[in-house]
C-alpha cells in the first residue's frame, strides 16, 4: 500500500496574508513617512511623538474598518449567489445537474463520465459541488471580514510599531535617519517574506515594497522641509 501523498499549496494562506502583508506595508511605510515628515518640519519632540501615536492608533482602526467593510462586501455576495443557487437546485434539479455536467465537459470529460461525476457529486453536496465548479467559491478562500479584520490591524500596529519605538528612544538629531534606514531594512524583510509564503520570487517581493516606502518617506520629508514649521 503506497503511502499518501500530503500537499501544501500556498493558496492556503490567501484569506489571512494579504490583509496582514496589506496591514503590515501600510503601518510601516504610513506611520515612517509621518514621522519623517513632521521631524523634517523641525517640530519638536512631543509633537512627533503625538503625531506617530495618533498614526499608528488611527492607521490600525481604518484599516481594520476598510478591511472589514470591503470584505463584507465579498461575503455579502457570496451569500446572495450561494442562496440563488440553493433556491435553483430546489425548483430546477435537472436543470442545475445538466449545467454541472456540462462544466466538467468543458474541462475535458467525455459526455457519460461528465453526467455520472455530476450525478454523484449532486447526491454528496449539492450546493457544494456548484459553489466550488460553477461560482468558483471555495473553503479556502471564503470571505471572512472579522478574520481579514483583525489581521490587517494586528499587522498594521505591529509595522507602525517600528518607527514609534525609534521616536521614544532615538535622539532628535539621528531620528530621520535611523526612521528611514531601519524602515528600509523591514519593508525589504517583509517583502521577502511575503514572498516566500506566497511562493514568489525574494528579490521582487523585497523591491516592490522598500521602492515604494521610500518614495512615499522622501515625499514627506521634502514637505515637511518646504514647510519647515512646527506642527
Amino acid at each position: 500500500m503506497s503511502a499518501i501523498h500530503l500537499e501544501t499549496h500556498q493558496s492556503r494562506n490567501i484569506g489571512w496574508l494579504r490583509a496582514a502583508v496589506l496591514g503590515a506595508n501600510d503601518g510601516l511605510i504610513s506611520t515612517s513617512s509621518l514621522v519623517v515628515g513632521v521631524a523634517a518640519a523641525q517640530a519638536d519632540r512631543a509633537s512627533v511623538v503625538v503625531a506617530a501615536l495618533a498614526g499608528l492608533v488611527a492607521g490600525a482602526l481604518s484599516m481594520a474598518a476598510g478591511e472589514y467593510v470591503s470584505v463584507s462586501s465579498q461575503s455579502d455576495t457570496e451569500a446572495a449567489d450561494l442562496a440563488r443557487e440553493q433556491m435553483e437546485l430546489a425548483t430546477q434539479p435537472e436543470h442545475e445537474l445538466a449545467e454541472l455536467a456540462s462544466i466538467y465537459v468543458s474541462r475535458g470529460l467525455s459526455p457519460a463520465l461528465a453526467t455520472q461525476v455530476a450525478v454523484e457529486l449532486t447526491a454528496h453536496d449539492a450546493l457544494g459541488a456548484h459553489a466550488r465548479d460553477e461560482l468558483g467559491i471555495h473553503d479556502l478562500t471564503r470571505a471572512r471580514p472579522v478574520q481579514a479584520a483583525l489581521a490587517s490591524a494586528a499587522a498594521f500596529a505591529v509595522g507602525a510599531g517600528l518607527p514609534v519605538l525609534f521616536v521614544f528612544v532615538a535622539s532628535a538629531e539621528i531620528l530621520t535617519p535611523v526612521v528611514f534606514g531601519s524602515t528600509m531594512v523591514a519593508l525589504g524583510g517583509l517583502g521577502m517574506l511575503a514572498a516566500h509564503l506566497g511562493g514568489a520570487p525574494l528579490w521582487r517581493g523585497a523591491a516592490r515594497v522598500t521602492f515604494w516606502g521610500a518614495i512615499a518617506m522622501v515625499s514627506t520629508a521634502l514637505i515637511g522641509k518646504l514647510v519647515g514649521s512646527p506642527v
